[in-house]
């Protein structure tokens, strides 16, 4: 791909921009046959996914465009229903690439697996019995999974956390062992699981204690990925507010969200929305993502804003965004739903820890988006106006009238089902 920059891009029909990206290379035919089908994900196929399936639920899959990221253009896949992320996102990261592109970086790919043990009749003893075997129970966890150490990773390391340990304390006093699994490019979760079951008889054994839940952890700290964007003021400049008055308000509103959780979770939010779309798309557990993205916001003991902006020496607004990331490109649903595999292609990264650059520069390029509205005309104005068409839709619109209805509540600033439905009328008569 030569570019992510396509100017003109949504004013294209879809089969125009199939086109274009065809001619780009974006995708071979197999993917177009698949963005293109009646049926994207075959019941068939859905049916073998999860249990009780009467039909798929489609969302709508748009490009965010402009992305250039440690020197390399990306367009990417989000899947997402709320009008205004893509656009945003677009927006931003045109800014952005005008003042050279996001940089990004990853961790080793560790994730951590826990086996939590109870009853111990000494959890000190018990503790430095467990440190005692450590080269044991680790080679005892990679021959539960040989084919993960065949491609370099595997259980490399381990730790054992006392818990409830003060006198008087609520809950029952445990011990939990961390597993730290290096799991490649895979999401992790099967191999996690089997590895810390497999060693629940041994823990047991060595401890004297009770095993109960092992079973791997979302809080996946030791698998970060990092964004980071300096952008000169004049970059900013929004209609009638300066490029300085935006990066001031920027700055504002994010230690807004750094001193109150009520406020944090908004912007939070804010960030997912840019993070969620891309890891639907591929076929990742945006679930195990948003969980453990929100734990990291309150890990030094309160919930507060993910994303960290600031001024420089030269006045240029910076902002910042580190994030556990644990997505894969490889096992799951990746390998089974069609329109992941097409993302995947479209995205064209290399490994996991790509793929988690990415996904977080595109969550730091839509707060940014979200603040700069928020700093200027407010969300409602730009955020309303794309949602005009889904409301002309709500009130019957169809074909040309969508956007004919659309337009006038846009001029009417009534961007309400109730004034849509008056003007369908008023046209079809």
């Amino acid at each position: 791909m030569k570019t992510s920059r396509i100017p003109g891009f949504y004013k294209q029909t879809i089969t125009e921009r199939r086109e274009l990206l065809k001619n780009m290379d974006a995708f071979s035919e197999e993917t177009l046959k698949d963005l293109v089908a009646k049926e994207p994900l075959p019941l068939e196929t859905a049916d073998k996914m999860i249990e009780n399936v009467v039909g798929t639920f489609p969302l709508p899959l748009g490009l965010g465009l402009n992305f250039l990221i440690n020197g390399k253009e990306y367009l990417v896949p989000m899947a997402i229903e709320e009008p205004s992320v893509v656009a945003s996102a677009s927006h931003i990261g045109k800014i952005v690439r005008e003042a050279g592109g996001f940089t990004t970086e990853a961790t080793e790919r560790i994730m951590i697996g826990q086996i939590q043990v109870v009853g111990c009749p000494d959890y000190q003893v018990a503790r430095a019995a467990l440190l005692n075997e450590q080269a044991t129970l680790l080679e005892q966890a990679n021959a539960s999974y040989p084919s993960i150490v065949k491609r370099g990773g595997g259980a490399k390391d381990l730790e054992v956390r006392l818990l409830n340990e003060q006198a008087g304390s609520t809950y029952q006093q445990m011990l939990v062992l961390h597993i730290y699994i290096n799991t490649c490019d895979a999401m992790g979760a099967n191999i996690i699981n089997t590895m810390v079951e497999s060693l629940a008889p041994t823990v047991e054994k060595i401890t004297k204690g009770k095993v109960y839940l092992r079973i791997l952890s979302n809080l996946a700290d030791r698998c970060l990925a990092r964004a980071k964007c300096v952008i000169p003021p004049y970059l900013l400049k929004t209609g009638a507010f300066s490029g300085e008055e935006v990066r001031d308000g920027v700055i504002h509103a994010y230690e807004f969200a750094a001193a109150d959780p009520y406020r944090a979770v908004t912007h939070n939010k804010g960030i997912m929305n840019g993070i969620d779309p891309i890891v639907i798309a591929t076929g990742n557990d945006w679930r195990a993502v948003e969980a453990g993205a929100h734990a990291y916001a309150a890990r030094h003991g309160q919930y507060t804003s993910m994303t960290t902006w600031s001024v420089d020496n030269e006045g240029n607004l910076v902002g910042e965004l580190e994030l556990p990331m644990s997505v894969g490109t490889v096992g799951g649903s990746i390998n089974v739903h069609p329109l992941a595999k097409a993302a995947l292609q479209m995205l064209d990264v290399e490994s996991a820890q790509e793929l988690a650059q990415v996904i977080v520069a595109v969550g730091l390029a839509q707060n940014l988006g979200a603040l700069k509205a928020l700093a200027t005309d407010g969300i409602q104005k730009g955020h309303m106006a794309l949602h005009s068409r889904s409301v002309a839709i709500a009130a019957g619109a169809t074909g040309e009238l969508i956007d004919i209805v659309s337009q006038k509540l846009i001029e009417l600033n009534e961007i309400r089902v109730g004034k849509a439905k008056e003007l369908v009328e008023e046209y079809i008569k």
